[in-house]
């Protein structure tokens, strides 16, 4: 897949701005280089920044500073340089044009980290947490992809397919030696062994819930009767006044959606519309994507108006809540958390003492709802060094766990040796395919066009 030509981009987001960064990466680029800045008789110093001024042909371009790193030490593991020039969009299509005019390609989206991965800077993993690390919007999963990058997760999984090679190599040494029926694999000790290895992989399986909460943010659903103050909720969690707030019944028709960072974690929140019998067509609609979006969720908080609602009626309603959203969920999926919330603590004639209270009017017991959306996100994480975040990882996991388990099941049914072998190997390949050590060039095509031009 790798084209050994000489390709370049803005790797800066588009727009004007004070600096925009071109980089070049491949064979050329000190000669390109070279072209476009005259005063470069040789190619630049390595890792230090030279002041150049820029030309295309005969005409000036723009004066800016250009950075060289040779490879293999660099990002690409090529020739690679960065100029940073002024931000006019102007000044960055002309210096574009002027590369391509000296034989550079424009880069594909992703293609500089594609070439860092065929190069062997980075593995597959690694690169993908490149563009989680790019587009985390909060710490948390900011910290998670920055592990990734760093390596800690991709070593994790090396380390059990190691030990599959190692277990696979002993089984089928036994198959030259069919005639003389000879183990060279203890049996009890590949028990032993596979039961290790799909205790981790359950682990890293489950490690994804809390991942993949950081890292597309927690869904939190706001549901309630009309009028119990959701939208008056929603605005005050974002400190603005996002959703139409009235005294109406049925204001809301539709969810809206918006997102807030509360200690390092995002969370995404969707105001529903209010849940009642109705006759109005519209309102109904409404009233069943609220349903949905609940079942989605990841936290589902029920409103009630703490004026008119006593606790064990509301209790009830939680219960019901419940079992209708558990109606429309796959057999065996674990539904939202439900967090029974009551409103309009300030007008209530007795304080609830079982369920949390608040009042979104006056900004009451908001700081506590925080701490509770914070405890169910720390619930999620089982403590473990290493967090799957990515869907793929998780597909690849699970079809490598379901062939440890069929490879344990033949052992002790005693099967044959090559049987027992294909299970093996085909574990191998599922934890391969994590890394990149075995991945089908339709698949890198699938990852890295998701990558941004630059990157």
């Amino acid at each position: 897949m790798l084209d050994y030509d000489t390709i370049c981009a803005i790797s800066t987001p588009p727009g004007t701005g004070a600096i925009a960064v071109v980089r070049l990466s491949g064979p050329d680029t000190a000669p390109i280089l070279r072209a476009v800045a005259p005063a470069l008789l040789i190619a630049p110093p390595a890792r230090e920044a030279v002041f150049v001024r820029l030309r295309d042909h005969d005409t000036p371009i723009d004066e800016g500073l250009v950075t060289f790193f040779p490879g293999p030490h660099s990002y690409t593991g090529e020739d690679v340089a960065e100029i940073a020039v002024h931000g006019s969009p102007y000044i960055q299509q002309r210096l574009l044009e002027a590369l391509m005019r000296q034989g550079a390609r424009l880069a594909r989206p992703g293609e500089f980290t594609l070439r860092a991965f065929l190069n062997r800077k980075l593995d597959l993993s690694q690169a993908e947490a490149v563009a989680d690390l790019i587009a985390s919007q909060s710490a948390a999963a900011h910290t998670l992809a920055l592990q990734q990058l760093r390596g800690g997760y991709s070593k994790r999984i090396e380390d059990l397919r190691e030990q599959l090679i190692s277990l696979s190599a002993l089984v089928e040494l036994e198959l030259d030696f069919g005639e003389e029926d000879v183990e060279f694999a203890d049996r009890t000790e590949l028990l032993r062994l596979l039961d290790e290895i799909v205790g981790i992989c359950d682990h890293l399986i489950a490690s994804f819930r809390y991942g993949n909460a950081v890292k597309q943010g927690v869904p939190v659903a706001i549901v309630g009767a009309p009028n119990s103050g959701k939208s008056t909720l929603l605005n005050a969690l974002l400190q603005e006044d996002r959703a139409i707030v009235s005294d109406i019944p049925g204001t809301t028709r539709d969810t809206v959606e918006e997102t807030i960072t509360i200690g390092g974690v995002l969370f995404r929140f969707i105001d529903t519309a209010g849940i009642r019998s109705t006759t109005d067509t519209v309102e109904k609609l409404g009233i069943e994507r609220s349903y949905k979006k609940a079942a989605e969720a990841s936290l589902v908080v029920l409103l009630g108006d703490a004026g008119t609602a006593s606790e064990d009626a509301f209790a009830t309603q939680a219960r019901l809540l419940r079992d209708r959203i558990g109606e429309g969920l796959p057999t065996g999926q674990a539904g939202p958390v439900i967090v029974p919330v009551l409103n309009k603590s300030d007008l209530a004639t007795v304080r609830p003492r079982r369920t949390l209270a608040i009042s979104a009017k006056r900004g009451e017991g908001l700081e506590r709802l925080k701490e509770v959306f914070l405890e169910h996100v720390n619930a999620l994480d089982r403590g473990g060094d290493i967090v799957v975040t990515n869907a793929r990882h998780v597909e690849a996991l699970t079809h490598a766990r379901e062939a440890l388990l069929a490879a344990k099941d033949g052992i002790e049914r005693r099967i044959s040796g090559e049987l027992l072998a294909t299970d093996l190997r085909r574990a191998q390949h599922h934890l391969g395919s994590i890394t990149g050590k075995i991945t089908p060039d339709d698949l890198l095509g699938s990852i890295f066009s998701r990558f941004c031009i630059g990157k």
